[in-house]
């Protein structure tokens, strides 16, 4: 039996921990079914017409309803239309993935999934970039595959993005393109450990990352690279590191480069933990 609950718990570490972790893109694969999952997510990214970094804090809470589905709420709050240092809270959102597609193999799965999310923000409108995770009220909705093998993983995904009046004070401007095709590709490694002997052992991925979009009306677009290095401890807990470089834009973007930190923390199975603590 015991055996059996150590295998299970490879299994699990495997499939969670494994390169399909990424850090600012989405792979098809979801959150396991009855986890809740808390994240920290910040940013600080170098202001090119001004002296001065931007500052973004999102913290997150993720529920894995089902095997299939899992929902997640975002807050935005950062000290971009602060005349001082301080924080402020700039809005929210609400992300839904759905997996509709799932192939297994002994060594290798292929997901895919499709996903949607509204947001709203207040805060001024200062670039031409939509991005509805922090700047913009709207709405995105697109697809994500996702193809891992042994200890690579492989994603890409592309969606559509509209931009909504930042409400109460910041319409959105007239000049400006409020649709957005959005398109990633992303490559992750498991590094270490380099074969598993234990579920508690701490996971090293790298990655990079490629998001990229192009604007509606005008054809503008922009390309972002962004390599990373994560860490999964006890496989509940996990911590991201990564740059991100633009690497082309014919668009105004105030703020393109800079650097991401998240933390996050997993709980497993709190449906049958409460039937536990109940029937005891």
């Amino acid at each position: 039996m015991k055996s059996l609950c150590i295998s299970v718990l490879l299994f699990i570490s495997y499939q969670i921990n494994a390169q399909e972790l990424f850090v600012v893109t989405e792979p098809a694969s979801n959150v396991p079914a009855g986890s809740i999952g808390i994240k920290l997510g910040e940013s600080l990214m170098k202001e090119k017409y001004k002296a001065g970094y931007n500052y973004h804090m999102m913290p997150e809470l993720t529920w894995g309803v089902n095997k299939n589905l899992m929902l997640r709420l975002s807050g935005f709050i950062s000290n971009r239309n602060s005349t001082s240092s301080d924080l402020k809270t700039e809005g929210g959102g609400l992300y839904a993935k759905y997996r509709f597609l799932s192939t297994d193999d002994l060594h290798s799965h292929f997901r895919m999934a499709a996903f949607g999310r509204y947001s709203f923000n207040n805060s001024d409108i200062h670039q031409e970039e939509i991005e509805t995770m922090g700047h913009n009220s709207g709405f995105e909705a697109g697809v994500i595959a996702t193809k891992l093998i042994k200890k690579v993983a492989i994603s890409t995904s592309v969606s559509i993005e509209k931009a909504l009046d930042n409400k109460p004070n910041n319409p959105f401007p007239d000049s400006q393109s409020n649709l957005a095709i959005n398109y990633t590709l992303s490559f992750g490694k498991l590094m270490y450990p380099k074969a598993y002997s234990d579920y508690k052992q701490t996971n090293i991925n790298l990655m990079v990352e490629l998001v990229g979009q192009t604007l509606n009306e005008n054809q503008k677009s922009f390309l972002d690279i962004v390599p990373s290095l994560q860490f999964i401890i006890n496989s509940q807990a996990r911590v991201d590191l990564a740059y991100k470089q633009q690497l082309y834009s014919s668009m105004l973007r105030t703020a393109p480069n800079g650097l991401y930190l998240n933390l996050q923390y997993t709980f497993f199975n709190l449906k049958r933990n409460q039937k536990m603590i109940n029937f005891k």
